[in-house]
């Protein structure tokens, strides 16, 4: 089998790295081309200039940004790709972006699965990512062989648009869990608690979560080295209010995620991890 994969950030550069140690990566793409270039000549793989460069794949990664950027990928693949190749969509987008990529594709024969992933970048780096997938359950099996390459736990979650649709629900989880762990932390901080005696206690018990396992010490220290951008989730968080808008739900968390994010882009930390809501969480 032959992978390519495109966007080679934070997540799909390690996704690469994984394809490439089972022997399964043969072209490399982004944006930026002279990323693609430093890749592609450290695991000896092409690197693509072009959707052209894809064409004897039969199965391509995308991990990009935008709805755009997937949309104007898709499109290209879908005029080089050969019949019966597949397109997995590991980015964060809205449902229907995820429905007009299958639609592109579709008439060439070739197959579109949404797989947004969850587990930060730790998950990527450790090819432990949970997967969740929308699509045509005999498209996943022959995706099936990349996607264990960096996935731990895989999941069809139905039909093109479900992978995104659970992603959405993901970070409102997500987006939930950063708001109160931030507040927790804030009012730790004002109490004058011990983090190192605070951190492990709260592990231990009820409020026991990944963010603050993963973020908790580093937070308290002022460091917000990205792993998810604050931009990045301001844009899925978007993408969520938008499928939410028509439940009628009252999605109170996911509005003030919304604000927050916002306000922190605002004060230039778009680039920082999420984690730095803890410094709206101070005041001041």
């Amino acid at each position: 089998m032959k992978v390519g994969l495109i966007g080679l950030g934070a997540m799909g550069a390690p996704m690469a790295r994984y394809l490439h140690a089972k022997g399964l990566l043969t072209a490399v793409g982004n944006r930026t081309q002279s990323k693609a270039d430093a890749l592609a000549a450290e695991l000896n793989v092409r690197a693509a200039r072009s959707a052209a460069n894809f064409a004897d794949c039969d199965v391509v990664v995308l991990c990009v940004s935008l709805d755009a950027d997937v949309l104007e990928n898709v499109a290209a693949l879908a005029e080089v790709l050969k019949p019966g190749a597949v397109v997995i969509d590991h980015s964060t987008v809205a449902v229907e972006t995820a429905r007009r990529c299958a639609a592109l594709l579709s008439p060439h024969d070739i197959g579109f699965l949404d797989a947004p992933v969850s587990g930060g970048v730790e998950g990527a780096r450790n090819g432990k990512l949970s997967v969740m997938v929308g699509g045509d359950g005999g498209v996943l099996e022959k995706g099936r062989e990349v996607i264990e390459c960096y996935g731990a736990r895989i999941t069809h979650m139905g039909d093109t648009g479900a992978g995104q649709a659970t992603k959405a629900v993901n970070q409102v989880l997500v987006a939930g869990i950063n708001e109160a762990v931030c507040e927790g932390l804030a009012l730790a901080e004002k109490l004058g608690l011990d983090a190192d005696k605070l951190l492990p206690t709260l592990m231990a018990g009820a409020a026991s979560n990944w963010f603050l396992d993963k973020r908790g010490a580093t937070m308290l220290r002022d460091e917000f080295a990205p792993g998810f951008k604050s931009a990045h989730m301001l844009k899925d968080l978007r993408i969520v209010s938008a499928i939410a808008r028509d439940t009628g739900l009252r999605m109170s968390t996911l509005e003030q995620a919304l604000s927050d994010y916002a306000e922190l882009i605002e004060r230039g930390q778009g680039e920082a991890d999420t984690s730095a809501l803890i410094t709206l969480k101070r005041g001041g």
